[in-house]
């Protein structure tokens, strides 16, 4: 199969549109998890969102996607507002109010799939595709459907800009002022739900919380204001869902929604490592650079105030190392004829002089 044909082929195409719009709602959303510290509360409204789908069924018979949907987004909606009365009216963290819920609803959703499976419904065939999501079958029709709530949630965001982004990094002045917080949290975290509840189809409730959590992670090595973090992890959304769904097509039998999954981490690990300013090896790199500035002011002031003792600094192979490049950069001179008994013995040029003398002063300055 060429590229024309997979290009043209209904169901990537409906495969590819979907990845996006999950990328396109979950990315923005997270960031707002992410920066609450609440990272597990994608995975315990997507837990949470398996009753509502055995409960759909149960009630209509069948499994269609309007209904999936509802009924996910009832129990998801459901499974949050229990736990932010948990974490308001109780002394329990947020993050064990997170683990309760998710534990208590993914049990009800166990309980409920068992009981669907010996029922001897005709029409419950695939309907524990909704675990780990099943892109292959999505239509057009249920495209439309999370398109629909993809553009509700991202207007709803964009009207309520800024008083999420007080309540995310100031709740406490937030009240002061007179703002809603609890309404406005409440509202974040239904969307958070609304998310989850277009990513079921595709990734499934297992997996959706790394869709949540992954973008933001990856934005946030990037962006250091909100309004770019949450750009870039929209992109990191779509980027992944797309680059997912074109693998899961050219290999056959790959499951898309771990790949999508996959692709993100893949994208993160990235954004750990090589983020300027934050990355992995930036870390390195800055850590390694201290320590050699760290390293030459010791040598400087020694050379400067004990001269007498120039010989014994030629040892370690890290002094030496040192040396060489306090030489190269014109700090230091190294003679040709040492004393006798002497290795090496190395002199200050004019400018290392003066550069330990300025050490010298700030460090007789601090005793």
């Amino acid at each position: 199969m060429t590229w024309f044909d997979i290009l043209f082929d209904y169901t990537f195409q409906n495969v590819v549109i979907g990845a996006s719009l999950i990328g396109l709602i979950s990315g923005p959303l997270g960031c707002f998890a992410v920066l609450r510290r609440q990272s597990l509360l994608g995975d315990a409204i997507s837990h949470a969102a398996l009753p509502g789908v055995c409960l759909s069924f149960i009630i209509t018979g069948s499994r269609n996607i309007g209904g999936i949907m509802t009924g996910a987004l009832i129990t998801g909606t459901l499974a949050a507002l229990f736990m932010l009365a948990l974490t308001r009216m109780s002394r329990l963290k947020t993050d064990a109010a997170l683990g309760i819920c998710l534990s208590i609803f993914f049990a009800i959703g166990i309980v409920l799939l068992t009981f669907i499976q010996g029922s001897g419904n005709a029409s419950q065939g695939g309907l524990e595709a909704f675990l780990f999501g099943q892109a292959a079958a999505t239509l057009r029709s249920d495209l439309w459907v999370m398109a629909s709530i993809t553009l509700m949630t991202l207007l709803l965001l964009a009207a309520f800009w800024k008083q999420a982004k007080l309540v995310t990094f100031d709740a406490e002045y937030a009240r002061t002022l007179g703002m809603p917080a609890a309404m406005v949290e409440a509202v974040l975290t239904i969307m958070v739900t609304l998310a989850v509840v277009v990513g079921l189809q595709m990734v499934g409730v297992v997996l959706m919380a790394a869709m949540i959590v992954a973008p933001a992670a990856a934005a946030r090595q990037w962006s250091r204001d909100l309004g770019s973090m949450l750009m870039l992890a929209a992109g990191v959304g779509v980027i992944s869902g797309v680059s997912g769904a074109t693998i899961s097509t050219f290999s056959r039998g790959l499951a898309t929604g771990p790949l999508i999954v996959l692709t993100a981490t893949v994208i993160v690990l990235i954004s750990l490592a090589l983020a300027p300013g934050r990355g992995l090896l930036w870390s390195i790199t800055r850590h390694y650079r201290e320590k050699h500035t760290l390293r030459k002011q010791q040598l400087l002031y020694a050379l400067y105030k004990y001269p007498a003792t120039l010989p014994r600094y030629g040892g370690a192979l890290s002094t030496r190392f040192a040396l060489l490049r306090m030489q190269r950069d014109g700090y230091l001179l190294k003679q040709r004829n040492p004393p006798a008994g002497y290795d090496s013995h190395w002199q200050l040029t004019a400018q290392g002089y003066a550069e330990a003398q300025q050490i010298a002063a700030m460090f007789e300055a601090t005793q």
